[in-house]
Order: structure tokens, then C-alpha cells, then sequence
């Protein structure tokens, strides 16, 4: 068996060891690692202050998208001590809270080294809380809710579109303006909100989860609050359980691991108006990404540096 191909580079001040770079992650678009690679280097000023000090869920794919995939929270045997990190409960709380559960170590992504590592072992997808922790680890109020449209069989972006601009007078008129639409590079969308720093992560749920209930019995020929399969078919999810402490969602400007590697990408209003009225709205592929960000800058600047007191 042959070495695995391995170079040296120096990242932010950091010494690292990045391998297989012409490994195809994407057989549908020959995207290699070191695509990949780039990618994330390249929206790396936009997505590390979007992660915050968010504990970060990966999902790898060793082999490519074609290949096993798994969910890793821990961090693995043999990071370097450098690699920022916060140990909390199994179930994602203040460790303090259960001191006798399981205890997982997350790392933190806080510049382009810790960035460019994880990615390395094939971390595709970033997911994480609508939380932050402080610098001794501890879990902060909710910074930012979120609204996850999720199509059943026979809906699709249009639908969520159609849903988003339902949401968004919604979320206004609670005080909230400062709303990101974000097409998921999966099937549907989310609605993030920036949020002042003073409610619990359940308060949030149940205003999410309340919102839900509104949209299912003002729009109950489209919308469904329930996640029972059965009611889904021909309609979108308004999954308020996003906003449960212990979940996480996919980060903006994330990889996924899907046939082509799409992105979470932040979209305007403009975009979703147009896609609720048939405009052909569609997920987002890396390039596309990296060509708006040029063009357009940082769609989901809104969320970034809100002020408590809303």
C-alpha cells in the first residue's frame, strides 16, 4: 500500500500537514480534497465568525460522498493541543449541570488553522447550536433562531420560499429584522433570526414552536408543524426543534455531503420572492457560492455582532 500524499503548509501561524489533496470527494464533478480545501479557505473570513464559539458537529466522508459517511462530535485521538475545544455534556449542556453523564470534547473553530484541520479529515459538513460558550466553556443564551423548511415528497424550494415570506412579517412583528433566508444544499431552506442575548434556549423553542403551529392553521394546505410522516407529503415542515438546546443545524456556507458539493448558502429576500413566484430558485454549488461572495459580499452579515435590547 502506497503513502498517502502529504504536504506541508503553513496556516494562520500554524504548521500543518494537509494529505490526499487529488482525492475525488465529488465523483459527480471530480471535486477533489484540495478543492475542498480551498473552498473552505476561501470563505473562511465569512464562515469563522458565522461559527462563532459554537462547538462544532462534523460529518466526515472519508472515501468521498460515494462512501460511508459518520457524525463525529468527540474529537478524535491525536489532535494537536493547539486545536481549540470545550467539553460539555453528552447532551450538549453545561457539564456541571449532570456531572455523573458522558462528557464529549467539541472543538471550537475560532481562525483558519482550526478551520483547515478538521477539514482535512474529510469534515464536509459543519453543524452547530444556536448557542455560543464563553471563554471558560460555558453555554451562553441562544444568539439566533432558526426556522428549518424541510419539503416533503412533492415540494420543493418554491414551496419553502413561499413559507420563508410567510415567516418573515412573522418574525418582524416580534421585534426580529435582522432575518437571513439560507437555501440548505439539501432540499430545503432556513430562516435565521438574530436574537438579543436575554432567553433561554427553551423560550426560544417554544416561540419557534408556537410561530409553527400559527403558520400550520393560517396555511394548512402548505405548512405542517408535526413532524408525523404521513402529514408531509405536498408540504413544508416548519421545524421549530431546531432550536432545542441539544440540536444543531448547518452552518452557512457549509459543504454538504450531497451527489454535487452544494453549499448552505445565504440568499437576499429578492432571490426568495423570485423563487416563491416560480423564478427557479435552486441550491447553491461552491463556485456559485464563491463568485457571490465576491460580487455580492457577505449575505449573512445581519447575524453577526447584534446588540441585546431588541
Amino acid at each position: 500500500m502506497h503513502e498517502a500524499q502529504r504536504i506541508t503548509v503553513e496556516v494562520a501561524g500554524r504548521t500543518l500537514g494537509v494529505s490526499n489533496l487529488d482525492k475525488v470527494m465529488y465523483p459527480a464533478t471530480e471535486t477533489t480534497k484540495g478543492e475542498v480545501l480551498n473552498y473552505y479557505a476561501r470563505v473562511a473570513p465569512t464562515l469563522i465568525p458565522l461559527l462563532g464559539r459554537r462547538p462544532v458537529t462534523r460529518i466526515r466522508w472519508p472515501h468521498g460522498v460515494e462512501g460511508p459517511m459518520f457524525f463525529e462530535k468527540n474529537l478524535p485521538s491525536g489532535v494537536p493541543s493547539w486545536l481549540p475545544r470545550v467539553t460539555l455534556s453528552s447532551h450538549g449542556r453545561d457539564p456541571d449541570a449532570h456531572p455523573g453523564r458522558d462528557r464529549l470534547t467539541y472543538p471550537l473553530v475560532l481562525d483558519l488553522a482550526d478551520l483547515t484541520y478538521l477539514v482535512n479529515l474529510a469534515s464536509l459538513e459543519l453543524h452547530v447550536h444556536q448557542w455560543q460558550v464563553d471563554d471558560a466553556g460555558r453555554p451562553q443564551h441562544p444568539d439566533r433562531l432558526v426556522i428549518d423548511l424541510d419539503p416533503g415528497s412533492g415540494a420543493g424550494l418554491q414551496e419553502c420560499a413561499q413559507v420563508a415570506l410567510w415567516v418573515k412579517p412573522q418574525l418582524e412583528a416580534m421585534g426580529l429584522t435582522r432575518l437571513v433566508p439560507v437555501t440548505s444544499g439539501s432540499k430545503g431552506m432556513q430562516v435565521y433570526a438574530a436574537l438579543p442575548g436575554q432567553h433561554s434556549a427553551d423560550d426560544i423553542r417554544a416561540l419557534a414552536q408556537a410561530l409553527a403551529q400559527e403558520m400550520t392553521k393560517a396555511h394548512p394546505d402548505l405548512v405542517v408543524w408535526k413532524m408525523t410522516k404521513s402529514l408531509r407529503p405536498g408540504k413544508v415542515l416548519l421545524d421549530w426543534s431546531q432550536n432545542t438546546a441539544a440540536k444543531t443545524t448547518i452552518s452557512p456556507y457549509s459543504l454538504r455531503g450531497k451527489v454535487a458539493p452544494f453549499v448552505a448558502a445565504p440568499r437576499t429576500w429578492k432571490e426568495i420572492e423570485s423563487g416563491a413566484a416560480g423564478g427557479g430558485l435552486e441550491q447553491l454549488l461552491l463556485d456559485d457560492v464563491l463568485m457571490r461572495l465576491d460580487t455580492e459580499g457577505d449575505l449573512a452579515v445581519p447575524l453577526l455582532g447584534i446588540e441585546p435590547g431588541i
